[in-house]
């Protein structure tokens, strides 16, 4: 009976320590992040966690240079492309992939690989490599303690995605096709009962397309709704490319009018910069 007594007594104080590690909360000691970055007319996903430095060396504690690295602390880091997209010029299929790399003082190894559900790169096969390519480092003047991901520069087809830890930062420099995607959307789109004519006439402005049938498509638009300022600044906008700044003047002042009319500061100060624009 004392035995058995001992034995419970034990099970009751295991349990109550194991539950009070389950109600313990404590700060991560590398905290997790996860970017979600509009990129062509897809997204980029990345899930990371982000050690810090805490007083060591980053080639000599941190990440020896040489070896296949997680990039980050914790699980592996994983980038998920819902697009095709092209990182320093090579193809990626959409898709979910580990982003390992191989540190190196004059340039690092970037690794995309099949195997995302892993603890750090402990498991990692280069047979399951997907892509590697190489970058150069470069050096930065303020030292970061936390190791960071982040996109920069984002444009509808092109943007770089940094890494950054300490004084060192990568650069990936990362490319999608949209236009013909896009084209191909706006011909069917313009087939259906409803065609998209404004949104279709701004991207033919912005785009270097063809400016007559753009204008063409803001003229329909516009009249759908003439009390509508940004309507008549588009227009005003394909007509100033044109060439044309005596309508490009006339189509802005009743832009001016309209927005007073609704009180819109922004379309009046939009449409006054066409009609001085028009006026030089």
């Amino acid at each position: 009976m004392k035995k058995i007594s001992i034995l419970f007594t034990s099970l009751l104080i295991n349990l109550a320590c194991m539950n009070a590690s389950a109600q313990l909360k404590m700060p991560q000691s590398s905290s997790s992040q996860t970017l979600i970055q509009e990129f062509g007319l897809g997204k980029v996903t990345v899930k990371y966690s982000r050690p810090n430095i805490k007083g060591r060396s980053l080639e000599k504690d941190l990440i020896p240079f040489g070896e296949v690295w997680r990039t980050g602390a914790n699980d592996a880091t994983v980038i998920t492309f819902t697009d095709a997209v092209t990182l320093e010029g090579n193809p990626v299929a959409a898709g979910e992939y580990a982003l390992f790399t191989i540190p190196g003082k004059d340039e690092w190894i970037i690794i995309l690989n099949k195997e995302t559900k892993q603890w750090g790169s402990y498991q990692y096969k280069q047979a399951e490599d997907v892509l590697r390519f190489k970058v150069k480092p470069i050096k930065l003047t303020e030292r970061l303690e936390t190791f960071s991901i982040n996109f920069s520069d984002v444009m509808p087809s092109s943007a770089n995605l940094y890494l950054s830890w300490e004084n060192t930062q990568i650069t990936i420099k990362m490319t999608t096709e949209v236009d013909s995607k896009v084209m191909a959307n706006i011909d069917a789109a313009m087939k259906s009962e409803k065609p998209p004519f404004y949104p279709a006439a701004i991207y033919y402005f912005e785009n270097g397309k063809d400016l007559k049938k753009a204008l063409e498509w803001i003229n329909i638009a516009e009249a759908g709704d003439q009390k509508a300022p940004w309507y008549k600044y588009q227009k005003a906008r394909i007509q100033l490319k044109i060439g044309d700044k005596i309508e490009a003047a006339k189509t802005a002042r009743a832009g001016i009018e309209a927005a007073k009319a609704v009180n819109n500061a922004e379309y009046i100060r939009l449409n006054e910069k066409i009609l001085t624009q028009a006026s030089q």
